[in-house]
């Protein structure tokens, strides 16, 4: 498993994995723990532009829940782990990530708080990134019934 799982991210790096997403996918399927590493290379593998895209096609996908904290961060940590991908000037990675840290925050509010560090080091960006993120940040805050854990961990980054 260990050589094919690199040989998967070799074929991903190089713009070639299609096939081998689906043959990975079928062998390991019934794998959970091999599952989520198959999400997370594919949007570690993703080139910048499409990393958000590669998220909202891969949350789609009938074994992406967000109710196994495990599958959620192999998913949207890996964005999160893509910094030409997760700060991409189109703000499409602060966008989905925020998406979905306002759904899973009333099922699991440790798990939406500790992705929200994702955000952490905005004030490190340019002013276009800083307003995106910002934005995003008050956009998760704003929302009705945002557990205690959020809003702590939201009010602290913004107040940074």
């Amino acid at each position: 498993m260990t050589q094919q799982l690199a040989a998967f991210s070799c074929l991903l790096e190089a713009g070639n994995g299609a096939r081998a997403v689906a043959d990975f996918y079928e062998q390991w399927q019934h794998d959970r723990l091999v599952l989520d590493k198959w999400f997370t290379l594919q949007v570690l593998h993703a080139t910048p532009d499409e990393a958000a895209q590669t998220v909202a096609a891969l949350t789609g996908h009938p074994d992406f829940t967000m109710k196994n904290p495990n599958r959620f961060r192999a998913t949207l940590g890996a964005l999160t782990m893509s910094p030409a991908g997760f700060h991409h000037a189109s703000g499409k990675g602060y966008e989905i990530l925020a998406n979905w840290l306002i759904k899973l925050d009333p099922l699991n509010p440790q798990t939406t708080a500790r992705m929200c560090s994702a955000f952490e080091t905005w004030k490190r960006y340019d002013d276009t990134r800083q307003n995106l993120i910002r934005e995003q940040l008050n956009r998760i805050l704003a929302t009705p019934g945002l557990s205690r854990d959020t809003t702590e961990m939201i009010s602290r980054i913004l107040a940074a």
